[in-house]
């Protein structure tokens, strides 16, 4: 759990027990793909246990577990089946096949291929914080955030979700900590800039430049960012014991916690997800309010941003690729 981090405010009001959350996940139990499916979406046990509970309480923090099937077929397998079917129609009846025709043809050849294809399974972790009023989801795009929040809301009446908005951007933020040279005073406390991070121009050229394992407090990228390059990513770390990249649209991607935070925890299985899950969100709990507050605090959904300069706004982050998580992977 929680390679990536997402924050949402839950909206005032809605306030589920945890027999009412787990009645209406039950209703969308994960289900395997069909032999003629392409995508099957729905919630399974966070402990792995089959026919257990789907909604985990450790520690007075809820924890579920969605899954994500999908079955990919080559689009140019696709091609050359329907245009075997055309080439057939054609052959045995002297006309060729109209564009709609071929679109069905193209569906046919779909559903002919799907039986075959091997299936991906991904899962995404959903934290609720109910004494905070925030969910937290480990999706690594925006993409899969999406399909979790629709997923939450379908189950779930009067459930309304708005990720968290912060007064000041994060790409005005690590800008600033990025300028600085008196990081003892202009950086937040508890906050540690890292070796790397991204700059991009927000002109048509969309210029780019990356920095791994590189000292970032220097004359260097000062000048990328005088030239108008501006932060899209950047590693920070938490008062040593969390690290993680921040990005413009205030993921928190490559979350790891840091040497000793987990000494402690026993080697027992038995005990295991419930050490881990109490370990993370009890990290976690500490973090959020932290960076939030290192943001110049949450400001109401929809809220104009104080002293907002249009020019420097992110770009609308673009879809990443996700990698498939293996069901039997530890929630941490």
């Amino acid at each position: 759990m929680f390679k990536n981090v997402t924050i949402y405010r839950i909206a005032p009001g809605w306030d589920a027990t945890l027999e009412s959350m787990e009645a209406a996940l039950d209703a969308a139990r994960f289900v395997p793909c069909s032999a003629s499916q392409d995508k099957s979406v729905g919630w399974a046990e966070p402990r792995g246990e089959e026919h257990g509970p789907l909604v985990e309480s450790v520690a007075g923090q809820r924890i579920l577990k969605l899954v994500i099937e999908t079955k990919a077929v080559p689009g140019s397998v696709v091609k050359e089946k329907a245009q075997e079917a055309a080439d057939h129609i054609e052959a045995t009846t002297g006309r060729k096949p109209g564009k709609k025709e071929t679109k069905e043809l193209r569906e046919d050849a779909l559903q002919a291929l799907l039986p075959q294809a091997f299936p991906r399974r991904g899962s995404v972790w959903v934290w609720f914080d109910m004494k905070n009023g925030l969910l937290v989801t480990d999706a690594g795009s925006q993409g899969k955030n999406d399909e979790v929040v629709t997923a939450l809301v379908r189950a779930f009446d009067g459930l309304a979700l708005t990720l968290l908005q912060t007064a000041m951007t994060p790409q005005t933020a690590m800008t600033q900590w990025l300028a600085t040279t008196e990081p003892e005073n202009d950086w937040p406390e508890g906050f540690n800039v890292e070796r790397e991070c991204e700059l991009k121009s927000a002109d048509e050229e969309k210029s780019a430049v990356k920095f791994t394992r590189h000292h970032l407090l220097t004359d260097e990228v000062r000048k990328h960012l005088t030239e108008g390059k501006l932060p899209t990513r950047l590693a920070l770390s938490w008062e040593g014991r969390i690290g993680f990249t921040l990005t413009e649209s205030m993921q928190l991607k490559k979350l790891a916690f840091l040497e000793g935070v987990f000494d402690d925890r026993p080697n027992d299985d038995e005990s295991g997800f419930d050490t881990d899950v109490a370990l993370a969100t009890g990290e976690l709990s500490q973090l959020i309010p932290a960076l939030i507050g290192a943001l110049g605090g949450e400001i109401e959904p929809g809220a104009a941003l104080p002293g907002a300069e249009p020019a420097s706004a992110p770009a609308k982050p673009k879809q990443e690729a996700v990698t498939a998580v293996g069901d039997g992977d530890a929630p941490f």
